[in-house]
């Protein structure tokens, strides 16, 4: 195993989208700058860091690179169809299946709630990837509490990792523009959450996670300014676009 490498705490899908990115943007991988090591830098100084989870974590790195002036491209990957692959001690597959679970870009939005202070900086970047991805578990010999201790009830499995199986798009997120491309075009000017739901409803296209995130989809967008507050109305706080 290579010294000098951050791997703790790295699945095989973030190793493998940091090493993606080494390749295709020409960078050099692990590589200590301000006190913060970065997955990856390229040669004219653009950052590239891969975030499988928890962006809120990564907000303390960003603000100090953006402060010493340099670029940085926070990579986050959405599983838009995930297989679960269950093995046993030997490593012999049990069985193999697809996970009726999956996320689309309003996923996202979870995530903003942690790091909109920086999204709209001349220097920072947001990129999303849809991928299909495969979570491998192994089977255990008696009920078991998960690593992180979320379980309600013990499961005789335990997560052994996540695995890239393709990339299917790339989406990128710079400016203004790009972040109100996901609300519908037959949003009224004024509006609410609950007009933003029946938007996205009656437009026939979006997925039923973009009605269920109204609210949170006008939090992030207020915080990023991005949307005025003008009145309350019916107990409804009631937005338009900002100019």
């Amino acid at each position: 195993m290579p010294t000098g490498i951050n791997i703790y705490n790295e699945s095989s899908l973030h190793n493998t989208l940091k090493a993606y990115y080494a390749v295709t943007k020409d960078g050099k991988m692990e590589i200590k700058l301000d006190g913060y090591i970065y997955d990856v830098v390229t040669d004219d100084g653009k950052i590239y860091e891969i975030q499988t989870k928890n962006l809120s974590k990564l907000l303390p790195k960003i603000m100090t690179t953006l402060e010493n002036k340099r670029k940085i491209t926070v990579v986050h990957p959405i599983v838009i169809e995930k297989k679960v692959a269950l093995y046993d001690d030997d490593g012999n597959i049990i069985s193999k299946r697809k996970s009726p679970k999956k996320q689309t870009i309003y996923s996202i939005f979870d995530e903003l709630t942690g790091i909109y202070p920086v999204l709209l900086d001349k220097n920072f970047t947001l990129e999303i990837l849809e991928i299909k991805m495969i979570e491998e578990r192994k089977r255990t010999s008696e009920p078991v509490q998960s690593k992180n201790s979320r379980r309600r009830f013990k499961k005789d499995w335990v997560k052994t990792n996540k695995r890239l199986e393709e990339i299917i798009t790339t989406h990128q997120f710079k400016n203004k523009k790009d972040y109100l491309s996901l609300l519908p075009p037959n949003l009224p000017k004024a509006f609410c959450a609950k007009d933003l739901a029946t938007a996205f409803n009656t437009a026939g296209t979006y997925p039923k996670e973009a009605e269920k995130k109204a609210h949170l989809i006008l939090w992030v967008l207020s915080r990023m300014e991005l949307i005025e507050f003008i009145e309350i109305k019916n107990r409804s706080r009631h937005y338009k676009i900002a100019k």
